[in-house]
């Protein structure tokens, strides 16, 4: 019981932190560049720029200074993102040039630079707002794209408030550690077999329902934690596993989605996908062994009485929350 109270008392801060990010949730999408080699010098742009609401980011993608534009760029409006495509031409090529990110510096997201040459090798990066520019090597391994997008996962994972608040209700119904480990596999079971299904092309599914969907299974885990506080366990209290599963296989339909809105690298889609995965699971690794260590650390001072007040607080302000964006997503449709 004392573990409990303190793990909800830890939500209050937690809580705040996912109100903060509701005004940063649509610039926290990365932007993609993608540059192919068609032929020799003659390259291929794709330049995906993420939007809040209608108003692109104020992002430019600055190539080489030896390549001129043969075409003009073609800009489409899709997924809330402004994608354009055109054909340079880089005299000499792209080897040992530099291309950065203007106004990458006043976002809070990031950019991932895939590269494909006409002799089969590929090279990724993630831009960063400290870190905009990218000079390209002679030589570069696959290590480049496992390294990118671990971190984007890590990273997507960490700043998806919903996933986490998710997680974090899983934590306050489950008691015992054994039930905790069982219901955590189970929910990276399941969204690591739905990644790769929609990331794969095999199961096509809205972004939309999914999104509320997912804002959903928080809203119904509230109502499960209100109700085992009454005396009246539901389904998530018996069988957390099993409800941990079935939400999990919608999860990872939201994770695919994140991973579509930045791209993949064509050539090597299956690397990319195990280790935004991997990722994935190492942020919410890290989130979840945060939550202990802190429930560890609040257990040596006695403070139950302030918990318990804030107890009802913190379940409705995640009620509420999940309510909010709820109802947020349905409009979208």
């Amino acid at each position: 019981m004392i573990k409990r109270k303190i793990i909800q008392k830890i939500s209050i801060g937690f809580v705040l932190l996912c109100l903060t990010q509701l005004s940063f949730a649509d610039e926290i999408r990365p932007g993609y560049l993608e540059i192919k080699e068609n032929s020799k010098d003659v390259f291929s742009v794709l330049w995906k720029v993420p939007a809040k609401g209608n108003k692109k980011l104020s992002l430019q993608a600055q190539l080489p200074a030896n390549c001129v534009n043969k075409t003009q760029a073609n800009t489409q409006f899709i997924n809330a993102a402004y994608i354009q495509r055109w054909i340079t031409f880089c005299e000499g090529g792209m080897i040992e040039q530099s291309i950065s990110i203007t106004g990458l510096g006043s976002t809070n997201t990031d950019v991932i630079l895939h590269l494909e040459f006409i002799n089969g090798t590929s090279q990724s990066a993630q831009l960063t707002p400290t870190k905009n520019l990218y000079t390209i090597p002679a030589e570069a391994s696959s290590l480049q794209i496992v390294s990118t997008y671990t971190i984007f996962g890590v990273e997507h994972i960490l700043m998806g408030v919903d996933h986490l608040l998710f997680v974090f209700a899983l934590l306050l119904i489950v008691s015992s550690t054994r039930k905790l480990v069982v219901t955590i596999t189970a929910f990276t079971l399941a969204h690591s077999i739905t990644l790769a299904a929609a990331t794969l092309g095999f199961v096509h599914v809205p972004q939309q329902p999914v999104e509320a969907i997912i804002a959903l299974s928080i809203l119904f885990l509230t109502v499960e934690i209100v109700h085992g506080r009454q005396g009246r366990p539901g389904y998530a209290a018996r069988w957390p596993w099993l409800v941990a599963f079935i939400f999990g296989l919608l999860h990872g339909f939201g994770f695919a989605g994140a991973l579509s809105e930045i791209g993949l690298p064509q050539q090597a889609i299956p690397l990319a996908l195990v280790f935004f995965n991997v990722g994935v699971e190492l942020g919410q690794l890290l989130f979840v062994l945060g939550i202990v260590l802190l429930t560890w650390l609040l257990h040596q001072f006695n403070q139950q009485k302030l918990v318990s007040r804030a107890e009802t607080v913190v379940i409705y302000s995640i009620g509420g929350l999940s309510s909010f964006w709820l109802l947020e997503r349905i409009s979208l449709f």
